[in-house]
């Protein structure tokens, strides 16, 4: 307060010291024009109102020259700010969670993070060009680079976008201990030692409520920064949720339906790929976090415990990383053919409340099992555009395999949940078509033993 008051007195005394001056030269200035001269007798100080008149005018038009000065400077900063952008903030590990935003009681939009997960690949850059390019504020998704392997060509790609990301370093580069059965996995193990070290730097050091997680190889959609802000306050409602993809593993351009790009699922398939977990979730598994291949532990019974995560009918996300620890596996035959959504969809204008479990399961299970059922050479003999969804059933593992085989889709099984299914069900397009890839409807849960 006491600070404020002598900035407040040191203000004025400056501005009267400046209109003094202003007095003194506009005093001092030879008369414009000739002043009558007295007559016979008269007093000089008779030209005084005169002078007086003809000063304030002088004043007045000084003050209005340096009031438009000042007003030219204050345009000209205010131009140079809008076109400066300012850098992330990372919150030091003092920094409060609700000052963050996320699961404050605010009106202002959560800050969620982005974590990109690098290591010896150049090509990072295409992935952070997008990020950049899209992500609808530096403030609010403040995007953060965690390089393990310290390969230097990546450190200095990463390093050359200066304070528009944050760049932290995995300090131990080491190989990890393995089995000797498992020396061929060391990849798989030095990156789940780098996801954990990763998250603990955004949930313990930094701070956050919540983050992005995306791999260097990822390009990102128009509106993946839209997507996530608007599930997020899903996750944190309802409990029977525990993450948000922005990957269909299904997502080929010929199995999904472009022009509904709004479409949301639940998916008991962890997909991973550009997705979004809560803080608590981190507090969960922090400690039992795996010595390596993170990504099927998380599809583990042990860990969903029955949750589900959210996904799009259309993919919010690509992989361009053929090259990899797991040597293009799936790449040539799905991955590439993913299709990106290149349409803005405004998800935070739309009510998403049908994702939640109670009602999603009401109206997706009534829509799955009153289609009629369809035999699989009937469905690739009908005509391209046939309206109305329809069922494929299956009844065993060999069973399911064969059918998403012969339609294209993803056959392998984890913990024997099919990629991108809710309680067995896979929902895909066939030449325009919807089409559920359904078990009965007396479906009793997964059988683990399908893996």
């Amino acid at each position: 307060m006491l600070k404020k008051s002598s900035l407040a007195l040191l203000g004025a005394a400056l501005f009267l010291l400046w209109n003094g001056l202003l007095l003194l030269f506009l005093w001092s200035r030879p008369v414009p024009f000739p002043l009558p001269p007295n007559p016979p007798g008269a007093e000089s100080s008779r030209h005084l109102p005169a002078q007086l008149l003809q000063l304030a005018q002088d004043a007045e038009t000084e003050l209005r020259r340096q009031r438009d000065l000042l007003l030219q400077i204050q345009r000209s900063a205010l131009r140079r700010r809008q076109k400066t952008p300012k850098p992330p903030q990372i919150p030091s590990s003092s920094s409060s969670s609700s000052s963050l935003g996320v699961g404050a009681a605010t009106a202002e939009p959560p800050v969620i993070p982005v974590l990109v997960l690098a290591c010896d690949r150049s090509s990072v850059r295409r992935c952070l060009d997008k990020l950049l390019r899209y992500r609808p504020s530096a403030r609010r998704f403040p995007v953060i680079v965690s390089q393990d392997c310290g390969h230097a060509e990546t450190a200095r790609v990463i390093s050359s976008y200066g304070p528009a990301v944050a760049h932290i370093r995995h300090p131990d580069l080491g190989d990890v201990p393995v089995p000797p059965e498992h020396r061929k996995f060391q990849g798989y193990y030095r990156i789940s030692r780098h996801y954990r070290w990763a998250l603990s730097q955004v949930f313990r050091r930094f701070r956050y409520g919540a983050a992005i997680v995306v791999e260097d190889d990822l390009e990102v959609a128009p509106d993946f920064f839209e997507y996530f802000q608007a599930v997020l306050p899903l996750l944190k409602a309802d409990p029977s949720l525990w993450c948000a993809s922005a990957w269909n593993d299904n997502g080929k351009e010929a199995l999904v339906e472009p022009g509904r790009a709004e479409l949301l699922y639940r998916t008991d398939f962890f997909p991973g790929l550009g997705w979004l977990l809560l803080a608590e979730l981190w507090d969960e598994l922090e400690a039992k976090w795996p010595p390596a291949f993170w990504d099927d532990w998380m599809r583990q019974p042990e860990q969903r415990r029955g949750r589900s995560c959210i996904r799009p009918e259309v993919s919010r996300t690509v992989t361009f990383g053929r090259k990899g620890v797991s040597h293009g596996q799936f790449f040539d035959q799905y991955l590439k053919f993913i299709k990106l959504n290149d349409r803005f969809v405004p998800f935070t204008q739309l009510d998403l409340s049908y994702l939640k479990k109670e009602e999603y399961e009401r109206f997706f299970l009534q829509q799955v099992y009153s289609a009629p059922e369809i035999a699989a050479e009937e469905l690739q003999k009908e005509a391209a555009g046939d309206s109305g969804p329809v069922r494929l059933q299956y009844r065993g593992r060999d069973s399911f395999k064969a059918l998403a085989k012969t339609f294209g889709l993803m056959d392998d099984l984890k913990s024997g949940v099919p990629r991108a299914g809710y309680r067995g069900i896979v929902s895909f397009v066939c030449r325009g078509r919807r089409v559920f890839l359904a078990p009965p409807s007396d479906w009793t849960g997964y059988d683990p033993s399908w893996s």
